[in-house]
């Protein structure tokens, strides 16, 4: 009896670890042709805020929302679908299994289909070894940057949201570690490879910001960034239970529930003054980034239940509701002082232009396949204002 048990219970595993995904469906099985609304979704991990996630379910217009994640299981879409109040087409999570899932038919026409895309928590590690350099990642640009429809992620799921991100390949790092030595094992990073957001370029996101003591983490990051790319660099942080949700405009509202609770957001940025640059930053030595008590400009928001809080990340530097500070780092310690806005031109971001008059642009093929010598797939057509029209190809 025991070994039929074990025999059932191994088959059965096989056959999960086996399924390239798992699909769970909530609503309407009928793709609606809905328009969303751009936007981004940087949530910061734990429990998710009611007011943003109310945001971002109404940036879809009504359609469809998938949820894709590397773990877990149907958390969201009785959260999604009657919960917070706003009418949706469908809720739909995905768990992939497996790499496989990435080349999946099924996956990457929900993909496509979709008006608004929430990447749940996890592993980092997971979405960059599972989606970068596969047909996901090709699709999750063109839902950005051609569709421009609306995107989200919590914990992990935000964390690989900037042009820059930590892969956490080898493991976390803590801020200690990175500060000990900006180059240690655990410092795993993409640049520029995976995900393009137009409102998040030179950036790197960070979650549980607070609560794990990340500051430190973060000026390595952007330390990082800023040696590798020669580019200056932008960090994102959210503490959990907190938001920032980022309109077509470039303003970024932070949702929270300051100041019944320290629920922030860490917008930050290099001091954009002449000769701004890490004073001692090798393999092996605690990293020293001072400039005068002043090498990072900080706006710390805290996150309200109607968003009023925000930065302008058009220029960086308008905001309300928030308090400027220094932040830098001096023989692997980490410093926070009272500071003040940043005073340079140009320092902020390109938005997103969204033009009134719907033309066909462009028809792209994103799953073709050969079948008996006729070409077979779903096309869509693309139009100058964002929304497309999906159909079947063949010749």
């Amino acid at each position: 009896m025991k070994s039929l048990l074990f025999t059932l219970v191994s088959l059965l595993s096989f056959t999960l670890f086996a399924q390239p995904y798992t699909s769970y469906f909530t609503g309407n099985h009928t793709d609606t042709t809905a328009i969303a609304d751009y936007g981004i979704c940087l949530m910061g991990g734990s429990t998710e805020d009611d007011r943003a996630m109310i945001w971002f379910l109404e940036k879809a217009n009504g359609g469809d929302i998938l949820i894709i994640r590397a773990s877990g299981s149907d958390g969201y879409n009785d959260y999604f679908y009657t919960e917070l109040g706003v009418e949706v087409n469908s809720v739909e999570t995905i768990v992939f299994n497996n790499a496989t899932a990435s080349s999946d038919t099924y996956v990457l026409q929900k993909i496509a289909n979709a008006e608004a895309i929430w990447m749940a928590g996890g592993d980092q590690s997971d979405y960059i070894n599972y989606w970068k350099d596969t047909e996901v990642e090709t699709l999750l640009n063109a839902h950005i940057n051609t569709k421009k429809g609306v995107i989200g992620g919590t914990s992990a799921g935000m964390a690989v949201l900037g042009s820059s991100y930590f892969s956490a390949e080898n493991g976390t790092v803590y801020s200690s570690e990175a500060l000990e030595d900006p180059y240690n094992t655990f410092m795993t990073f993409g640049h520029n490879d995976f995900l393009e957001v137009p409102l998040l370029e030179n950036s790197i996101t960070d979650t549980h910001f607070s609560e794990r003591d990340r500051e430190g983490r973060l000026l390595t990051f952007m330390a990082r960034m800023n040696n590798e790319l020669g580019t200056p660099s932008f960090g994102i942080a959210c503490d959990e239970y907190t938001a920032v949700c980022i309109d077509s405009s470039g303003l970024g509202a932070v949702y929270g529930e300051w100041p019944e609770y320290e629920d922030y957001a860490f917008f930050v940025q290099m001091n954009c003054e002449t000769g701004n640059a890490p004073e001692l930053m090798q393999q092996g030595a605690p990293f020293t980034w001072n400039f005068n008590a002043a090498a990072t400009k900080v706006y710390k928001v805290g996150g309200t239940t109607n968003g009023e809080n925000y930065l302008d990340l058009n220029d960086w530097e308008t905001g309300n509701g928030g308090v400027w500070l220094h932040w830098y780092v001096e023989n692997g310690l980490f410093y926070s002082e009272d500071g003040e806005a940043p005073n340079c031109e140009e320092v902020g971001i390109t938005t997103i232009k969204q033009s009134s008059n719907k033309t066909l642009l462009k028809s792209v093929d994103v799953l073709g396949r050969m079948i008996n010598s006729h070409y077979t797939g779903i096309v869509i057509d693309i139009f100058d204002d964002g929304s497309t029209q999906k159909r079947i190809g063949n010749k």
